[in-house]
C-alpha cells in the first residue's frame, strides 16, 4: 500500500521547483558539480570569479532543502535519519565556499574582496537558519538525551549501540547546536543573529584592511648607500620590489605581516631600520582608509555581547570552554608563568647587545628597530657564524623534495611524484601526486611558497578536498608560504626560520594527508585550535635530524653539504635569542586574552592606550621586544580562528616538545615510530579526545620540562619553575 503524505508531497514540489532555479544559476558553473579531475581537484582553469556567488547562493538553498525534511521529519530520530543526514548536507556549498576562501586568501583581488564582504553576513545568516533551526535541534537533542540508553548493546560506543566515533560526532553535534545558541529564546536568537551577521562583516573587512596597508605601507629607498649590508640577493630583491611598484630608480622594502621584519638583520643604516620598525608598528593604526581601530573596538564590544548572550562571562571563557585547556583561569597561569623567564632572559639579551653598541660608542639604547642586526653580532661573537652563511645551503627545491618529502619517506613510507597535467591559479604553484607506503595513492599536495601582493600574509596550510569515507573521497591539500620571490634566473635560497616554516606547514599537510574517518567532521585538521598546531610542530623536529638536514642541507652552486662545524655551530646556538622569540610571542598571545577577556561595560574608547596597558599589567612591556601583532595587525585574532586562541602554539608546543622526547627515546627516525604517530593521532583526525589521542600515544601525561629546555627558561635565574602547570588539564 503506497500513502504519500500532503507535507511529503509539499516537501518534493518545493525540492523540484529550487532544483529548476539552481539549475539555470549554475550553468556551465564548473563549480556545480563534484570535479571531475582526480581526487576531485579543482579545475583551476575553468573557475572564474563570476562562477562563485551563483555557487555559493545555490549552495546555501540547497543545503536548506536538504535540512528541511530531516528537521520537519515525522518519524522518530534515529541517528542515520538525523545525524549522518546532517553530514550528508551541503556538498555544493562546501566545495564553492572552500574553493573560494582558499583561492582569496592565496590570491585575492578587488572581485573576490567585494565577493567576501558581500557573502560573509550571509553564510553568518545561513549557519544561524541551520543551528537555530528549533525542530532540528529537538531531534539532535532527544538523541543526545538518550544516548546512554541500550549502551550495553555497545559499550565502547557510549548508547545507541553507536561505535566510538559516531557516539563521539552525535556529542559534537550537541555541542555545536549549543554553543551555537539552540538553547535561547526567540528574541535572544533574533539578537545572536544580529550579532553574527556584523561580525562576520568586520571580519573580512579587518584582513582585507590589513592586507591592503601592508602593500601600502612599503618603504622606498633613494639612495643604494642607505641599503648598505644587503647581500646580493637581498638587493637583488628590493630592485626586484621597486620595479612590481612602478619605482625603478629607487628601492623598496616590501613589509611582512608580522611586526619584525627580515631586512633588519642586515641594515647597517639606522635611521632606515627605524623607518621600517615605525612603519611596521603604525600599520592599521595611523588613520585613513585601512585603519582598523574602530573595527578591534567594535568585534570586540561584539564579541562580548555574543559571549554573554550564550551564557558565558566572556568572549575568551566561551571559546576556551571548546578547547583542550578548557578555561581562562588555565591559559592565564600558563602565559604568566612562562612571561617572567621569557622577559628575564630577553632583558639579558639585550644587555649582550648593549655592550656591542657601547663598544662601538653607538650612543642610544637597543631599540626595536635594532634587535635583529645586534643579535646577528653577538651570535657571531658567541658562535662565530652568522644566518647568512646558512643560506646557500637552503636552497627552496633541495629543501622540499630532499628534506621534507625525505623525512616523510622515511618516517611513513611515502613517496612524491610532481604532476603538470593538472591546472593552478598561480604559474609558481606545484602539484605532487603522494603515494602510500604500499604504492597506493594516498592524496595530492599542491605547494605554492612564494609570497606576492595578492596573498595574505603568514604560512597555512588548507584542503581543498577532505578525507571522508562517508563520501569516499581523498584529500587535496595545500601548503601556502611567504618566501620572497628572487629575480628570474636567482636561486631560492631560504632562512632557517623559512625552513622550519616549509616542515611545519607540511605536518599540517600530514595531518590532512592521512584522516582515515567515517565523517567528514572529523576530518584531518578538524581538531580542537590549541591541538591543530601540535603534530605540525612535532614535524620540524625532522629539519634538523641529523640524515635529513645532510640530505638537503647542500650549497646550491657547489652541491657541497654544510660542513659538520657550521652544524655544529648551529646546534650550539639553538638557544640562542629564545628570550626575544617567546617575548614576543607571549606579548601577542596575552592581548589577544586581554582584548576577549572583557565583558561588554569594559570596552575600552581607546585601543591603543588598553593595548599598552595590557601589555604593562603582564609584565612584558619591554619595548625592544614589541609582541609579534600589534593588535590592529592580527589577523590570528580578529579575522581568522584563532580568537582567545593564539597562545594555541605554546600550548600545542608543551605536547610537541614532549612527543619530540619520546621519539628521540625511542630511536627518531623510524618507520615504527611514524607508522605509530600515524595510526594513534594523525590519521584520527578529530573523531576522539584530542588529549586522548596524545596520552594514548605516549602513554603518560604530558610534561612541560621538555619545552621550558627547549626555549632556554629552564635556568633562567629567578624562575619558579614549580609555578608552571606540569600539564595541560585533562578534559
Amino acid at each position: 500500500m503506497l500513502r504519500i503524505h500532503f507535507f511529503v508531497i509539499c516537501v518534493l514540489l518545493a525540492l523540484a521547483q529550487i532544483t529548476v532555479m539552481s539549475a539555470a544559476d549554475l550553468k556551465d558553473n564548473p563549480l556545480a558539480i563534484e570535479s571531475a579531475l582526480a581526487y576531485h581537484y579543482p579545475p583551476f582553469d575553468k573557475i572564474k570569479d563570476e562562477h562563485f556567488v551563483p555557487a555559493i547562493e545555490a549552495g546555501m538553498r540547497e543545503q536548506l532543502t536538504e535540512i528541511d525534511p530531516i528537521a520537519n521529519s515525522s518519524d522518530k530520530p534515529t541517528f542515520d535519519n538525523t545525524i549522518v543526514a546532517l553530514e550528508r548536507t551541503g556538498r555544493l556549498l562546501d566545495r564553492a565556499q572552500r574553493i573560494f576562501s582558499n583561492l582569496n586568501a592565496c590570491d585575492t583581488n578587488p572581485t573576490r574582496q567585494k565577493i567576501e564582504k558581500e557573502m560573509a553576513p550571509k553564510l553568518a545568516a545561513h549557519r544561524d537558519q541551520i543551528f537555530l533551526n528549533p525542530k532540528l535541534f529537538a531531534r539532535v537533542q532527544e538523541l543526545y538525551g538518550n544516548r546512554d540508553k541500550f549502551a550495553a548493546a555497545n559499550p565502547s560506543g557510549g548508547g545507541l549501540g553507536l561505535d566510538p566515533e559516531s557516539a563521539y560526532l552525535l556529542d559534537r553535534y550537541y555541542k555545536d547546536f549549543v554553543r551555537a545558541g539552540a538553547k535561547l529564546s526567540d528574541p535572544d536568537k533574533e539578537k545572536l543573529k544580529k550579532i553574527n551577521a556584523e561580525l562576520a562583516t568586520l571580519q573580512a573587512q579587518f584582513e582585507q584592511n590589513v592586507l591592503k596597508e601592508r602593500n601600502a605601507s612599503s618603504v622606498i629607498v633613494d639612495r643604494e648607500e642607505e641599503l648598505a649590508g644587503l647581500t646580493k640577493d637581498q638587493m637583488a630583491g628590493v630592485t626586484a620590489a621597486a620595479k612590481a611598484e612602478h619605482k625603478e630608480g629607487k628601492f623598496v622594502i616590501q613589509l611582512q605581516n608580522t611586526t619584525g621584519q627580515p631586512l633588519l638583520g642586515s641594515l647597517q643604516d639606522r635611521p632606515l631600520r627605524e623607518r621600517i620598525m615605525q612603519a611596521s608598528l603604525s600599520r592599521n593604526s595611523k588613520g585613513g582608509e585601512f585603519d582598523t581601530r574602530d573595527i578591534v573596538l567594535r568585534t570586540a564590544q561584539l564579541r562580548a555581547e555574543k559571549a554573554k548572550l550564550l551564557g558565558y562571562a566572556n568572549w575568551a571563557a566561551y571559546q576556551l570552554e571548546d578547547q583542550t585547556a578548557h578555561d581562562v583561569p588555565t591559559v592565564n597561569k600558563l602565559l604568566a608563568n612562562l612571561a617572567s623567564p621569557a622577559v628575564a632572559n630577553a632583558k639579558r639579551e639585550a644587555a649582550d647587545m648593549q655592550k656591542i653598541v657601547d663598544q662601538e660608542k653607538g650612543g642610544f639604547q637597543i631599540a626595536a628597530c635594532d634587535w635583529d642586526f645586534y643579535s646577528e653580532k653577538v651570535r657571531k661573537a658567541k658562535y662565530a657564524f652568522d644566518e647568512s652563511q646558512l643560506r646557500p645551503y637552503y636552497e627552496l627545491n633541495h629543501v622540499i623534495i630532499d628534506g621534507v618529502f625525505f623525512a616523510a619517506g622515511k618516517l611513513y613510507g611515502l613517496t612524491f611524484k610532481e604532476r603538470h597535467d593538472l591546472p593552478v591559479y598561480q604559474p609558481d604553484v606545484r602539484v605532487f601526486d603522494v603515494y602510500d607506503r604500499d604504492g597506493k595513492p594516498l592524496a595530492i599536495f599542491i605547494g605554492d611558497y612564494y609570497a606576492r601582493p595578492s596573498k595574505q600574509g603568514g604560512a597555512w596550510m588548507n584542503a581543498y578536498v577532505q578525507q571522508s569515507d562517508l563520501f569516499g573521497t581523498k584529500p587535496v591539500v595545500a601548503n601556502h608560504l611567504n618566501i620572497p620571490k628572487p629575480p628570474p634566473g636567482e636561486p631560492t635560497l631560504l632562512t632557517q626560520d623559512e625552513v622550519r616554516t616549509a616542515f611545519h606547514e607540511f605536518g599540517h599537510a600530514l595531518h590532512g594527508m592521512f584522516s582515515n574517518v567515517k565523517y567528514p567532521r572529523f576530518s584531518g585538521t578538524s581538531v580542537p585550535r590549541d591541538f591543530v598546531e601540535y603534530p605540525s610542530q612535532v614535524n620540524e623536529m625532522w629539519a634538523r635530524w641529523p640524515n635529513v638536514l645532510k640530505n638537503y642541507a647542500k650549497h646550491y652552486k657547489t652541491g657541497e653539504p654544510m660542513p659538520q662545524a657550521l652544524l655544529d655551530k648551529v646546534e650550539a646556538a639553538e638557544k640562542f635569542n629564545q628570550g626575544f622569540k617567546t617575548t614576543e610571542y607571549l606579548s601577542a598571545s596575552l592581548l589577544d586574552q586581554a582584548w576577549h577577556q572583557l565583558n561588554p561595560s569594559e570596552i575600552p574608547k581607546d585601543a591603543v592606550a588598553f593595548g599598552a596597558d595590557a601589555l604593562h599589567k603582564a609584565g612584558v612591556d619591554f619595548p625592544p621586544v614589541p609582541p609579534r601583532y600589534r593588535i590592529f595587525y592580527f589577523s590570528h585574532a580578529f579575522a581568522h580562528g584563532y580568537s582567545a586562541g593564539y597562545y594555541s602554539y605554546i600550548w600545542s608546543e608543551v605536547l610537541d616538545a614532549d612527543t619530540v622526547e619520546w621519539i628521540k627515546e625511542h630511536g627518531g627516525l623510524k618507520r615504527e615510530n611514524g607508522d605509530r604517530f600515524r595510526a594513534m593521532l594523525l590519521s584520527r583526525g578529530g573523531s576522539a579526545d584530542a588529549l586522548g589521542l596524545f596520552k594514548n600515544f605516549v602513554g603518560r601525561d604530558p610534561y612541560i620540562e621538555p619545552l621550558l629546555k627547549r626555549r632556554g627558561l629552564d635556568r633562567a635565574p629567578g624562575s619558579d619553575d614549580s609555578r608552571v602547570p606540569a600539564q595541560p588539564p585533562a578534559r
